[in-house]
């Protein structure tokens, strides 16, 4: 059938069961499949890792301009390696370059979080910042406080607060007035009085 038509079989999905096979032409399948890598790699992001280098006695003008090269960098999509590099005797004092990079990504924080805390590395300590600022945590509800033994739900102190908030929360409905002439045509006659019985005559002597 293929050949009948000019036309190439090709097994598309081998791993299929049954396979999938369909008549095309294979070197045309071919030319677009390629078209649509090269289509694809165009849209894709290669994000690089930049690196900003330090030094402990680094002046604050110098630290300004090098958090605003890490924002542009960050805003352009690339990680950024932030680096302290001890010469000498400031080796023993890692603390400065703590202080440093904490200062920042102190300033970096609205967009980037840390992908690498700071850690040393020979004779550097290096943080890594990934674009992106970073989840904050929900607050933890606190929990309520527990019962008393023997005491249940009924005898438990009730707090004025919560009292007060539910009152002012429940809508009162005010009773309709009624009638008077209402009350009188619902109310029922009263049974009539027996008559009193007739005094018996008494006998004169």
């Amino acid at each position: 059938m293929a050949r009948e038509q000019g036309l190439d079989l090709v097994e598309v999905a081998p791993a299929a069961v049954p396979p999938v096979c369909r008549l095309l032409d294979y070197g045309k399948f071919k030319y677009e499949q390629a078209k649509k890598e090269r289509e694809a790699k165009k849209h894709q992001k290669n994000v690089l890792l930049r690196e900003i280098r330090m030094e402990p006695k680094i002046a604050q003008h110098d630290i300004d301009f090098k958090a605003r090269t890490a924002e542009k960098l960050l805003l352009e999509g690339d990680k950024v390696k932030v680096t302290v590099r001890f010469r000498g005797r400031e080796i023993t004092h890692p603390q400065i370059g703590r202080d440093l990079l904490e200062q920042i990504y102190g300033r970096l924080k609205a967009f980037a979080s840390i992908e690498k805390p700071a850690n040393m590395e020979g004779r550097a300590m290096t943080m890594i910042l990934t674009p992106g600022a970073a989840k904050q945590d929900r607050p933890i509800r606190p929990a309520a406080p527990p019962v008393p033994a023997g005491v249940t739900a009924a005898t438990a102190p009730v707090d004025a607060g919560v009292v007060e908030a539910t009152a002012a929360a429940t809508p009162v409905v005010a009773a309709a007035p009624v009638a008077s002439a209402e009350i009188e045509s619902t109310a029922e006659p009263a049974p009539p009085s027996a008559p009193a019985p007739a005094a018996a005559p008494t006998q004169e002597s």
